[in-house]
């Protein structure tokens, strides 16, 4: 053996002795190969539950489209119930996704008060759903408008977007609002539990009188 060499095997045998073994080494490693795992059955999932949409969608569409002349044609009422059943599909969708990660930001700000957070979480999901609720109802139709034709024209494609876009932009600006004035709530229901926490408890008024002689 050469000094060069003996020299390499003196260095990697010191630096594999100055190395500490890690005790959760194993641990960390199954975690990490289980969080692995749940990721790839999540990515199935998700596709699996694409599939089947894309392929609900395009079951129903060629259920209810008819070709006519070269033109496809749909009665006004099976867009109606299409986009009916498009915002109840989104209000359950959104509000859980709201929700994720919603927390971490609620708890953040309601580092403090994290009961105060929970009851806020709550709170948000019921008007976000009475949002939702209130905007279908409103929008909803039961007979074609005036512009509208027995089939689907541009008119009711137009409007049909506009709803949907409606409810968007007010979900997101109400998110928006609430995402900027939460950290002021926050702030403010924290100092208030200082200040009751450093204000020193009055004591408790006389009320036996003066004594008797």
């Amino acid at each position: 053996m050469s000094v060069l060499e003996e020299r390499l095997r003196d260095a990697l045998l010191e630096a594999s002795a100055a190395l500490d073994e890690s005790e959760d080494l194993f641990a960390r490693v199954r975690l990490s190969i289980e969080d692995d795992r749940r990721r790839r059955r999540q990515r199935r999932r998700r596709a699996g539950i694409l599939g089947c949409l894309v392929g609900a969608v395009a079951a129903a569409t060629a259920a209810t489209v008819d070709l006519r002349q070269g033109e496809l044609i749909m009665d006004w009422w099976i867009l109606e119930l299409t986009w009916f059943a498009t915002m109840v599909a989104l209000a359950l969708w959104l509000g859980p996704f709201i929700r994720r990660f919603g927390k971490s930001y609620a708890a953040d700000v309601f580092r403090a008060n994290p009961r105060t957070g929970k009851s806020f979480i709550v709170l948000m999901d019921v008007a976000y759903y009475l949002i939702f609720t209130s905007f279908i109802l409103f929008t909803v139709q039961f007979e074609p408008a005036s512009d509208w034709a027995d089939t689907v024209t541009a008119d009711q494609m137009r409007a049909t977007t506009v709803r949907v876009g409606g409810i968007l932009l007010i979900v997101g600006v109400l998110h928006g609002l609430n995402v900027l004035t939460l950290p002021i709530i926050g702030r403010i229901l924290t100092l208030n539990r200082h200040l009751d926490e450093s204000s020193p408890n009055p004591p408790p008024p006389d009320v036996t009188g003066p004594p008797r002689s």
